[in-house]
């Protein structure tokens, strides 16, 4: 499991470690700077080869102590370096300070008011300005020259973050104060752990490439209660004396005539991950069209909420999914109210058109129990919690600035259940505060899986995971992962169709 450290726990981290003895923070910025000399080495193994120029741009706070060590140990290669400090070297912190003073033995620091993007022409620039601890908007008279490096339309020489490109809240991934698109970095250095902003809202656009530098600690706290979804968590085995029923009987519902394809579509994905038997339940009117396209998915004519009371007697059943293409009319409210208010309550995956008529229906909302899973993209989350959405929405002037985990976390302790916040950053979220990240970006950025009937599948993915037996918050996040290895073991030009059809690849390579 991959911890992700808010900027408040990284510090606890570092102060545990100081006041134990352990190591100390002239200790800790030399080995953070080390790092980052060695991981741009590696980035570009060409600028090992022979000195290059640098300049480094260093802020008033311990992001820029670590920038001075950079200077320092690039100036021991026998490269070029320039140093702007954002500040007054005698207001740095005690170590920054330091650190500063061992710069000017070897080079000089000029004020900031002196630094212009592009004069220098380095073959490197090092923003060591503001780091992840960042909580207030970065100053116009920064961001302006940091922008003016990609908004000429020619790259001066490539851009290094330490920690994170300032302007960056690295506990949401969110801009601070003025939105400045063309800040990025080519490569970003961080320390330890990695953040949630790495991989929420703006982090991986800015971020582009991340490296992360082990500095030798222990955590010394108790583990995160959140973490980016890794392989590592899942079981798929299954039991080798077992029939199709010890895993699972997962149920989907579907749609009237000609609306039976997104059902069809999570009805295949269920049955593709594992659950032992997946039924499809239709109007009546509905079925010769769906027995047209379906073979191991067995039908059941559910005509409204009181046939689907009565199909949920069988205590077989224990995975449900409505909502793809369910439509909004009566049959559809009929049948959610059933799914809700079910006597024997199986898993209950709420997708699409089910979330909707819940946004519009509170009493139903009331009625949501632990062993539901909520599945909204960005509109449908606005629907069911627009008051959270608008906090997420509202400009972000001081950090840590309200995430997209944190507004997943309050919508399923409202709800009572497991939320999965969709997105290339999706997030998934119990009542209890756990919550985890599930990340498309970087090496498993997956653009083409925004197709139509992709989310329908990933519903599919999760009930089948439910009817196997997973808990409702290892089913999404396992759902979750897997839907992105699928779209990557596909690659462009996937349709929602492929997406089930590569999991017995995925397996193969998770030698499953």
């Amino acid at each position: 499991m991959t911890e992700l450290l808010t900027a408040a726990q990284m510090r606890a981290i570092e102060q545990a470690a100081i006041d134990s003895g352990e190591v100390t923070g002239l200790e800790l910025m030399e080995r953070a700077g080390s790092g980052v000399v060695e991981a741009i080495l590696q980035e570009w193994p060409d600028m090992a080869k022979s000195p290059q120029k640098a300049v480094v741009l260093c802020g008033p706070g311990n992001n820029g102590g670590d920038g001075f060590v950079v200077a320092r140990l690039l100036k021991g290669r026998g490269w070029e370096v320039e140093v702007f400090l954002y500040g007054d070297v005698d207001k740095l912190p005690p170590d920054a300070k330091v650190n500063a003073k061992r710069w000017l033995k070897v080079g000089e620091v000029r004020t900031w008011h002196w630094f212009s993007a592009g004069q220098s022409e380095p073959d490197l620039y090092i923003d060591a300005l503001f780091g992840a601890g960042l909580t207030r908007a970065v100053a116009n008279d920064i961001m302006r020259p940091l922008t003016e490096l990609y908004s000429s339309g020619r790259t001066f020489g490539k851009m290094v973050s330490i920690d994170c490109p300032s302007g960056l809240c690295m506990d949401s991934g969110r801009t601070l104060g003025e939105m400045w698109d063309s800040v990025f970095s080519f490569l970003t250095v961080t320390f330890h752990r990695l953040r949630p902003g790495h991989f929420l809202a703006r982090g991986q656009m800015a971020c582009s490439r991340v490296r992360l530098i082990d500095l030798g600690l222990d955590n010394g706290l108790k583990a995160s209660d959140l973490h980016l979804v890794t392989p590592q968590i899942y079981d798929l085995s299954r039991a080798g004396e077992a029939h199709k029923y010890h895993h699972g009987h997962a149920l989907i519902l579907s749609g009237p005539s000609a609306r039976t394809g997104a059902a069809r579509l999570a009805a295949r994905g269920a049955l593709r991950i594992g659950a032992g038997v997946v039924s499809l339940g239709a109007p009546q009117s509905a079925i010769a069209e769906c027995a047209a396209q379906l073979t191991a998915i067995m039908l059941a004519p559910i005509e409204d909420g009181v046939a689907l009371a009565a199909t949920l007697q069988d205590k077989r059943i224990n995975a449900l999914c409505l909502g793809p293409a369910l439509g909004l009319d009566d049959r559809a409210r009929g049948l959610l109210e059933a799914a809700v208010r079910a006597e024997h309550a199986p898993y209950v995956v709420l997708d699409a058109d089910a979330l909707t008529i819940l946004s519009e229906t509170p009493e139903l909302f009331a009625k949501l129990h632990a062993t539901c899973v909520l599945t909204p993209h960005a509109g449908e989350f606005k629907r069911l919690f627009p008051d959270i959405m608008a906090k997420l929405e509202a400009p972000a002037t001081t950090g840590p600035a309200y995430s997209k985990v944190d507004a997943t976390r309050e919508a399923a302790a409202r709800a009572g259940c497991v939320v999965l916040f969709k997105g290339a950053d999706t997030v998934i979220a119990s009542p209890d505060g756990r919550a985890a990240i599930n990340s498309a970006h970087y090496d498993r950025a997956a653009p083409w899986l925004a197709t139509a009937g992709s989310g329908d599948v990933l519903a599919g993915f999760i009930t089948g995971l439910l009817a196997r037996g997973f808990a409702p918050m290892q089913a999404a996040e396992t759902a979750a992962w897997l839907h992105v290895e699928c779209a990557l073991k596909f690659g462009p030009g996937l349709i929602a169709e492929d997406i089930p059809e590569q999991l017995p690849f995925v397996f193969r390579d998770l030698q499953l």
